[in-house]
């Protein structure tokens, strides 16, 4: 992935560039005002400038820019200023100065060359005035720029300003005032020393009237994203976006400087360029302070005084020093627990860099030392983990291997199970580095592969896990324990199906042959209970003989299944329940809050929600899974017991019709960044949402989601959505052959038949294409599977109704269209109720239904505004223009759209007749006739002829006028 080198967008200063647009309309008023524009070096004050700049220019301000030069108070004089009158004299030619060439050539020297008589006459010459007239005369000039249209005047860079710009500066705040002027000043916070002389500069101008500061701090996460996904062409990995926020602490320059240095994102090693830049300041510290430096970056980004007082050593004035002279240089910042903090981690990260290897091994390793001596020197809970990494730093092996280990448990306990991979990943690297570890970690090797396998899993990392799966399988000896080979095959299968790389069967197929001669147990009862659960979506029968033995296994051992997270997934797919196990369900889950059993919780959670959905409970599957998201960040599990929480929620709120809800949440579960196919849900989704709305990023997501369908495996009901994308897609790509293929896909596949919650909405997008095409075929093709389909649930019954009006044609139609109304309203969902008022209002127009027509897009027009359905509001205003429907009471309706003339010219075209014959027909010249075409075509808001023909059938308009 190669990534520009800088962004093109300005993200997360919207309030910023609000309180600047506020400062140039009080100007544009006649007031004067003066923005001072502050933030750390790349936190991007140039870029907003910038934006605001072209903004301003191009509603009619005039913008002068001037840069403070790197030369400190003994550099060039009005050096920004000069920079200003140099545009002036450009743009303005000598003339502007009015004659003061001489005194304002204290400012910008070439205006001492100005030839004779070029300058404008009449002014003495005043070569030798006092610097206050000088800065009359520049306020004066500015004054007189200002009166033909607002001035800005941006200054940068401030804290390189001499003495004298900084007076001038004053002197324009505090004294001239000039009308019409906004003068912005930008300056870097983290230049700013204790004694820097911008410091009660700045101080004395808050004090003037019309002074407002702005601070701009570094992004946040979501802005980091976005920077990328500019950069990238591609929004990133959410991963990736973490490890670069996570570095770059939201700095826009950073970002962009990780985002070009390597791929994958986030992982580069720092750019040489970028490393002596953050290097620079510290190599001006005295070497006592660099030395504290150094050492405090072994340490972390933050770190305790008492924490470093013990690993450095030194008297404690010594290192006070050091630290305020850190503290002065800006690198390090003090907080009022009495705690530091690098400002920036990148520059704790080139510090860290450039110990020497020796200093870097005994520095870990004191740090270790003095962490297991005093644990409270560093925050509560993080005593393991620091020790683990310092003695892993330090390279000494067998202190590494077991610390490791026991800050994987601390991690588990803390519910932080991707740090517990991380660390059991660390204990398997070292393992064979350590002679003796087994008996040091009082465990076998396979012990630990099992144990980062479900570490791995647990926290979404289903490539690493498959990965450790088929290595414990290497090592387990099948024979000897069957029932643990039987656990490992259970689990890569199911890996490999969450991946999409297989279904799972052969793999699951070995685990209950394993597990068939073993006496029953706990152990088995839940094997067996996980075997169904996955089973029932590949082969429902084999699930239901095993779930039945695994109930019968548990009623002889007295283990309750309701408990274990993979059964609740078994009970809610029993179709035959006319509740789909909903009671059940709710069993379920009153049990395992009692028992304080989170995952299950979390896993009843994610069924109630999907089931809630599909009877049509839209309302109560939002609660459900919003129940179950806060148990699910509780315990650590929203990227795998709980990765389709917060989809579900998605989907149930597209269905209430609260978009802007549903997108939020889709956002939320990109940024859990559900492994495998996992993220296909909300991806789908926000896809879907994405062509209802035209987003002019739809495409995008759309080719992200359809690519799933490139993996070797997925599960139907992953699948079949995917089949509704895609024809939706070519729906609005305008594509209607493209449509027809993804219907006839869609129709090949398998298990359509069996699967009416998904079965309904394809069988609905296929008779759209079918209707659009138009496809006589494709629409009696449909007609089996729509007569063969269940149809149970609310919104399976409008589905139902609405393809049966999409396939009717003629009288039957207008009848069938009022059906689909009331079923959707029955349904409870705004926008398939808004695509049947469409349709609905068409076909009434067609039977002369004027008054029923008209109200139907009046309501069709509300239901796409409130959803910011465009597309759905174009067609509805494209179809009120068709028959005349725009307006209030009076406006002409019907074929009144059309003259007399144009009706009879539209019979002839419907006939398949060409200008020349329709002007014979007519006794009107050719020319004539076009011109009639070309005004039919206009009106009906079509692109030919033959679509002018095709509406005109369609909306009754080529019956004679009775009137």
């Amino acid at each position: 992935m190669t990534a520009r080198a800088a962004s093109t967008v300005l993200v997360g200063r919207e309030s910023e560039l609000t309180s600047l647009y506020d400062a140039l309309a009080r100007t544009g008023a006649g007031e004067s005002a003066t923005v001072l524009v502050g933030g750390e070096a790349g936190v991007g004050k140039t870029r907003l400038l910038e934006e605001f700049g072209s903004r301003a220019t191009g509603g009619g301000a005039r913008l002068l820019v001037g840069q403070c030069l790197e030369l400190g108070e003994a550099g060039l004089p009005f050096a920004p200023f000069a920079a200003a009158l140099r545009e002036v004299l450009r743009r303005d030619g000598p003339g502007a100065f009015e004659g003061y060439e001489a005194e304002f050539a204290r400012l910008l020297p070439e205006l001492a060359r100005v030839p004779a008589g070029v300058a404008a006459p009449g002014r003495p010459p005043l070569s030798d005035a006092p610097r206050g007239y000088l800065f009359d005369l520049v306020a004066e000039l500015f004054h007189r720029l200002a009166a033909a249209q607002p001035l800005v005047l941006l200054i940068e860079d401030l804290h390189w300003a001499d003495r004298s710009t900084r007076d001038l500066i004053g002197f324009l705040v505090r004294a001239a005032r000039t009308a019409r002027l906004l003068l912005i000043c930008t300056y870097r916070t983290d230049e700013l020393h204790r004694g820097h002389p911008l410091r009660p500069f700045l101080a004395e101008l808050d004090r003037a009237r019309g002074v407002e500061r702005i601070e701009l701090g570094r992004l946040d996460r979501d802005g980091t994203a976005a920077i990328l996904t500019d950069l990238l062409g591609a929004e990133p990995p959410a991963r990736s976006v973490d490890d670069v926020h996570a570095r770059t602490q939201g700095n826009p320059f950073f970002i962009e400087e990780l985002a070009a240095a390597g791929d994958p994102v986030g992982c580069a090693a720092l750019p040489e360029t970028l490393r002596d830049l953050l290097l620079a300041r510290v190599d001006r510290l005295p070497d006592a302070a660099q030395r504290v430096l150094r050492i405090a970056a072994a340490g972390g980004t933050r770190f305790a005084h008492q924490l470093l007082a013990e690993v450095a050593g030194p008297p404690e004035p010594e290192l006070e020093d050091a630290l305020r002279a850190a503290v002065a240089a800006q690198l390090v910042v003090a907080d009022p627990d009495g705690d530091y903090e690098f400002r920036h981690a990148l520059v704790r990260e080139a510090v860290h860099d450039e110990l020497l290897p020796g200093e870097h091994a005994r520095l870990h390793a004191r740090y270790a030392a003095v962490i297991e001596a005093h644990p409270h020197l560093v925050a509560a809970g993080r005593a393991p983990a620091e020790i683990a990494h310092h003695w892993y730093a330090a390279h000494d092996h067998p202190r590494a291997l077991v610390t490791a280990r026991a800050a994987a448990d601390a991690a588990a306990e803390r519910y932080a199970y991707a740090e517990q991979s991380r660390l059991l990943e660390r204990v398997l690297e070292l393992w064979e580095q350590v002679p003796d570890a087994a008996d040091r970690l009082g465990m076998d090797h396979l012990a630990v592969l099992e144990e980062t396998l479900a570490a791995a899993t647990t926290a979404g990392d289903l490539n690493r896990a498959a990965t450790l799966a088929r290595a414990a399988l290497a090592e387990v000896d099948r024979d000897a324990e069957p029932l643990r080979a039987a656990r490992l095959f259970d689990r890569r299968g199911r890996l490999l199906a969450l991946l999409g790389k297989a279904d799972g069967t052969a793999e699951l197929g070995e685990a209950y042959r394993l597990a068939a001669g073993v006496p029953d147990g706990p152990e088995r009862v839940r094997l067996l209970a996980d075997l169904a659960a996955h089973l029932v979506r590949i082969d429902p029968e084999q699930a239901a003989r095993i779930a039945a033995e695994a109930t019968t296994a548990a009623e002889a051992v007295g283990e309750d299944l309701a408990l274990l997270p993979t059964r609740i997934a078994m009970i809610c797919r029993s179709d035959r329940a006319p509740d789909l196990g909903l009671a059940e369900l709710r069993r379920a889950e009153t049990l395992a809050r009692a028992a304080g059993n989170a995952p299950a919780l979390v896993s009843a959670a994610v069924h109630l929600s999907d089931v809630l959905y599909e009877l049509g409970r839209y309302a109560e599957s939002v609660e459900a899974a919003d129940a179950g998201v806060a148990e699910a960040r509780r315990v650590g599990i929203s990227r795998s017991t709980g990765a389709y929480l917060l989809s579900n929620k998605a989907e149930a709120l597209i269905a209430l019709g609260r978009w802007d809800e549903a997108d939020t949440a889709c956002v939320e579960a990109a940024r859990t960044d559900p492994p495998g196919v996992s993220g296909l849900h909300w991806l789908q989704l926000r896809a879907g949402l994405r062509l209802a709305r035209a987003h002019p990023r739809a495409d995008e997501l759309v080719g992200r989601a359809l690519a799933f369908l490139g993996r070797p495996y997925l599960w139907p009901n992953h699948r079949l959505p995917l089949h509704e994308l895609r024809i939706e897609a070519a729906l609005a790509a305008g594509d209607p052959a493209g449509a027809v293929r993804a219907v006839r896909a869609a129709l090949a596949d398998e298990r359509l038949p069996e699967l009416p919650r998904e079965g309904w909405p394809v069988l609905a997008a296929a008779a759209r294409a079918a209707a659009a095409a138009p496809d006589a075929d494709l629409a009696a093709a449909l007609a089996g599977p729509a007569v063969d389909l269940p149809a149970r649930f609310p919104t399976e019954r409008a589905h139902a109704v609405e393809v049966a009006a999409l396939l009717a044609e003629g009288p039957p139609a207008l009848p069938a269209w009022r059906a689909a109304v009331a079923a959707w309203r029955a349904a409870g969902s705004p926008y398939p109720l808004g695509r049947a008022l469409l349709a609905l209002a068409e076909a009434a127009a067609g039977a002369g239904e004027r008054d029923e027509a008209a109200a139907a897009v009046r309501e069709t027009a509300a239901i796409a505004a409130k959803l910011g359905a465009t597309p759905l509001a174009e067609r509805a205003a494209t179809l009120a223009r068709r028959v005349g429907l725009r307006g209030t009471a009076g406006h002409r309706t019907g074929r009144d759209l059309l003259t007399v003339r144009e009706q009879e010219v539209l019979r002839l075209v419907a006939e398949g007749l060409s200008n020349s014959r329709i002007a014979e027909r007519l006794f009107i010249s050719p020319k004539t006739a076009s011109v009639h075409v070309s005004r039919i075509i206009a009106k009906l808001d079509v692109g030919n002829r033959v679509e002018a023909a095709a509406v005109a059938h369609r909306l009754g308009l080529l019956a004679p006028d009775d009137r």
